[in-house]
């Protein structure tokens, strides 16, 4: 393959209308979802080579070729392959993209009239998972719409733009997380409130509606502190009560006379009977 390709490279340098082209680019694709790449718009009769030198995060570099002989290597061995479109246009395909194909994509695509060098910076971008709620604090309520374990990072906006913060927090495996929280005005209902979600992955904007929450009321935090209370209580008296019963049980035992051994007191009881019998 290398004294094929060096025949190719000379055919280049001595060719009249030779052009060399370079790019270099980033590409984004889903998780889960058949990747393909491109170095050149040339089709496969006018091609003399292909090589993709493909780096990745956590692996070291690997290479895959094919030349206008049907010669092909493949050194990654994770089931990239080079293909051909309908209109017999060379790429390269990744099947069910994922984590671990993130990386750098070079390519050195070689036909007849010139070549072309691309590198490619191949990501991932994750669908976040969307949540929204409203929680009360210090008498206020707080509207908070989360992203959650996206990439890239989602936007977050309201329809009420007023005293709303946004903070990006840590995600799982490099992913992003962002929430933004909102305090409403106490005569703001909820109803007539929304927060929008953008990422790249959602074929839309996502409008959340929120529904009124119940406000925490004083008398129900006074009650569950009544019934720990009164649980509480009701295990100390339980737990005196038996010490006390214990206690006396105790006592009543150590006040009880001894009892005699019926063997010890049998034979004086037949020697007072004998003397009473001689003198009666």
């Amino acid at each position: 393959m290398k004294e094929t390709m060096w025949i190719y490279v000379l055919i280049l340098l001595l060719s009249e209308t030779r052009s060399v082209e370079s790019e270099r680019r980033n590409k984004d694709f889903s998780n889960g979802s058949d990747a393909n790449l491109t170095c050149s718009n040339k089709m496969w009769n006018e091609t003399f080579y292909v090589i993709w030198k493909i780096k990745l995060i956590n692996k070291t570099l690997c290479e895959i070729n094919f030349d206008s002989y049907g010669r092909n290597s493949d050194t990654c061995n994770d089931g990239k392959s080079l293909r051909n479109t309908s209109s017999a246009q060379p790429y390269l395909h990744i099947p069910k993209f994922s984590e671990d194909d993130v990386g750098i994509y070079t390519c050195e695509f070689a036909y007849r009239g010139g070549s072309t060098n691309c590198e490619i910076h191949v990501n991932i971008t994750v669908t976040p998972e969307i949540k929204a709620w409203i929680e009360h604090k210090d008498n206020t309520m707080v509207a908070v719409c989360r992203a959650e374990n996206g990439n890239p990072a989602a936007s977050i906006s309201w329809n009420y733009a007023q005293n709303s913060s946004v903070e990006q927090l840590p995600g799982i495996n490099g992913l992003f997380t962002v929430e933004s929280r909102l305090e409403l005005p106490e005569d703001m209902d909820p109803k007539n409130l929304s927060c929008i979600i953008s990422h790249q992955n959602l074929n839309k904007t996502v409008l959340l509606e929120f529904q009124k929450g119940k406000a925490d009321s004083p008398w129900l935090y006074a009650l569950i502190a009544g019934i720990i209370i009164s649980f509480v209580a009701g295990v100390l008296f339980s737990v005196v009560m038996k010490r006390r019963q214990h206690q006396q049980s105790d006592t009543s035992s150590s006040k009880s006379p001894p009892i005699e051994d019926v063997e010890e007191v049998e034979p004086y009881a037949s020697y007072v009977q004998r003397v009473n019998s001689i003198y009666n």
